[in-house]
């Protein structure tokens, strides 16, 4: 390879908008605008909440979808790409031998070379043994591993990877995750440079070298933060920990001083989209936070970590306390309001009013259905109703989700109740 061609970049995605459903109306805009340029020997890290559009940037990037506007481009010729998904997708039916060699086969390579490229594939990532087993005779990171030798066989200028370790226990992940780094650092991968999506803050620190942070509803690159600490990297490295904070900073970041930050829920009004969270998990949140060590404001990370969440977990129980005006976030830190301390060390009657006016007051779709309960002389009505309503703001299974978390936070609060055969809502008892 000439240099010129070494100093352009394998990757150029730039103004990539994508919208799934309609273009316009229920359409749902999951990327806006995102630029990207990947270069050769980097990890570059793709770190958002689900939903920010990270796998579909990915799977555009892959050509296995066309983004609705927007160009990508490959300014080296005959570039390769492979992909390693989130779920293991092999086929069960054939053995580890030939769940590696498909991609080979596809490419019309002869048998005899596929095999033995396939061999020293599976040997390279520690399967070496197990060509003849089945998938449903190896473990979750067994199963990985050959998704990733089945990726690697193929000779792929650029590795693709969608949350490769979320679907793994936390130990398989870690020694995975580990070996993986391991083979990069030694170059004995034959690829060029690794695009990787993922939720897990620590998970970007500890292995990129870019970190592209991403909003939510639409997404949209908001930060690029270079990672200098030499590899292996250590958790427990103060650096390390201040840049993990520093990340949850910036995904907590406000927009406008005393404005919630762009992307919290998309919507307004009742057409605001909620994510579900139960109210044991919000009342447990304030629990924690309330208590000793943190006495009402905590760290994100610190949260995440002793209470064992993701941070994709973690920030819709957050911000569904932000919305109810039970706690702020900021910095990186979520702090409890004094409604927070007041539910914490009420009984359970106290608890469930005080719930009932938050949830009246600032969630809008619940306001507007105990307002038409309350106007109409049967104090009831089909769930069709709102169901309907808020279709027109966005796609059914986003209105599917809202309203179940809606009556979810309706019924503790008894602030209504919801037949779930007659699909009604009421001002009954609910018991």
């Amino acid at each position: 390879m000439n240099t010129l061609t070494e100093t352009l970049p394998l990757v150029e995605v730039r103004d990539v908008r994508h919208i799934y459903g309609k273009s316009s109306g229920s359409g749902l805009l999951v990327l806006d605008d995102v630029d990207l340029t990947l270069g050769e020997n980097e990890i570059v890290g793709l770190l958002g909440r689900s939903g920010s559009g990270k796998s579909t940037l990915l799977r555009s990037i892959a050509g296995l979808i066309q983004p609705t506007s927007g160009q990508v481009n490959f300014p080296r010729a005959d570039t390769r790409v492979s992909m390693v998904f989130q779920t293991f997708a092999l086929f069960p039916w054939l053995t580890v031998l030939q769940n590696v060699e498909v991609g080979l086969e596809a490419q019309g390579v002869a048998a005899e070379e596929r095999r033995q490229r396939a061999l020293k594939a599976i040997d390279l990532i520690g399967l070496d043994g197990f060509e003849s087993a089945y998938p449903k005779e190896l473990s979750g990171g067994m199963r990985q591993r050959v998704g990733l030798a089945r990726a690697l066989v193929v000779d792929p200028d650029i590795l693709l990877m969608d949350e490769p370790f979320s679907a793994l226990d936390v130990l398989t992940a870690e020694t995975l995750r580990t070996d993986l780094l391991d083979l990069w650092s030694e170059g004995r991968m034959p690829i060029k440079s690794i695009l990787i999506v993922t939720h897990n803050i620590e998970e970007a620190v500890l292995m990129c070298d870019r970190i592209l942070v991403f909003s939510s509803n639409p997404g949209r690159v908001v930060s690029e933060i270079r990672v200098t600490l030499p590899q292996p990297r250590n958790r427990q490295d103060p650096a390390f920990q201040a840049l993990v904070d520093d990340i949850y900073a910036r995904m907590t970041m406000r927009t406008e001083a005393g404005h919630p930050r762009e992307g919290l829920f998309p919507g307004t009004g009742i057409g605001m989209a909620l994510p579900r969270v139960s109210t044991n998990t919000l009342a447990g949140l304030m629990e924690a936070v309330a208590a000793e060590p943190y006495f009402g404001s905590a760290p994100l990370s610190d949260l995440a970590s002793e209470l064992q969440y993701e941070a994709d977990e973690l920030f819709p129980v957050a911000e569904v306390l932000q919305l109810l005006r039970f706690a702020e976030l900021g910095g990186g830190d979520l702090r409890l309001l004094p409604a927070a301390h007041r539910y914490v060390d009420a009984e359970v009657d106290a608890r469930k009013q005080l719930f009932a006016q938050h949830l009246l007051r600032h969630v809008p779709l619940a306001g507007h259905i105990r307002r038409v309960l309350d106007d109409r002389a049967s104090h009831e009505a089909p769930a069709s109703r709102f169901r309907d309503e808020i279709e027109d703001f966005m796609s059914e299974e986003y209105a599917q989700q809202t309203l179940r978390s809606v009556i979810q936070w309706g019924r503790y609060a008894e602030a209504f109740a919801y037949d779930e055969a007659a699909d009604r809502f009421s001002l009954d008892d609910p018991s």
